[in-house]
């Protein structure tokens, strides 16, 4: 068998210098390290070597590149309960950061098949969507699209986002009895990257969530997290 010369790739030299200057604090959160043709230069190698490294750390979370504004240090991972619903708003100011958001759409549309097989209604009947990005520390932490039953939550439309959340408003009036949530790792499409400042690069968390309220079907959510910044976590005694 032939043995291993134990030189390392050039990439990985890459990868390396880059996770211990992480480790050491010389990148901290949220710094930008130097691009992609800097590395290139600082290791004598092509801009596809250097790519390659800094791709990796992208996909292991330990990087995160923004379009058109280059690649930086992540942030330590925000964690949210998975086995329960908590206002994003709450989460975030918990932590001491500054919670926002933007909204893009909030508007009546008429069932297709798929929605109204998720909301248990009829084709044709009234949904309100909402597109929403929760911020923390003005960073885009969650896109959160959600459907709601019309007839159960005719005021929905008329709310201000930007002074209540809209699952702290459903909480609220509708205290829940039942919660479905699945969880799916996803390459997000080219409107989520924009919405969420990202690159295609970047692994994103899913979690599809649905909640009833006295055995009524309220609502449905797809909940958008960049995998490096975000994390769920269960707890359970059995």
């Amino acid at each position: 068998m032939k043995e291993s010369s134990g030189v390392q790739p050039r990439f990985q030299i890459i990868k390396n210098f880059i996770v211990k200057a992480i480790g050491d604090r010389t990148y901290l959160p949220e710094a930008q390290i130097p691009t992609e043709y800097e590395l290139a230069k600082m290791f004598s190698v092509s801009r596809m070597t250097a790519n390659r490294a800094v791709k990796e750390l992208v996909a292991e979370g330990k990087l995160i590149r923004y379009q058109g504004r280059g690649t930086f240090v992540a942030k330590i991972q925000a964690e949210s309960p998975l086995l329960e619903i908590r206002n994003i708003a709450d989460e975030i100011r918990e932590r001491h950061n500054v919670y926002s958001n933007e909204q893009y759409e909030l508007e009546e549309e008429a069932a297709d098949k798929v929605l109204a097989g998720l909301l248990g209604i009829a084709v044709g009947d009234p949904v309100f969507h909402s597109l929403i990005v929760h911020k923390e520390n003005g960073c885009p932490l969650q896109l959160a699209e959600r459907y709601v039953n019309a007839k159960i939550v005719p005021e929905y439309i008329t709310q201000d986002f930007s002074v209540i959340t809209p699952s702290q408003y459903l909480s609220e009036l509708f205290p829940l009895s039942e919660v479905e949530h699945i969880v799916e790792a996803i390459v997000p499409n080219l409107v989520e990257q924009k919405l969420l400042g990202i690159s295609a690069e970047t692994p994103c968390l899913l979690v599809n969530r649905r909640t009833w309220s006295d055995n009524r079907l309220i609502s449905y959510a797809r909940l958008i997290h960049p995998g490096n910044l975000y994390r769920l976590s269960s707890r359970s005694t059995v």
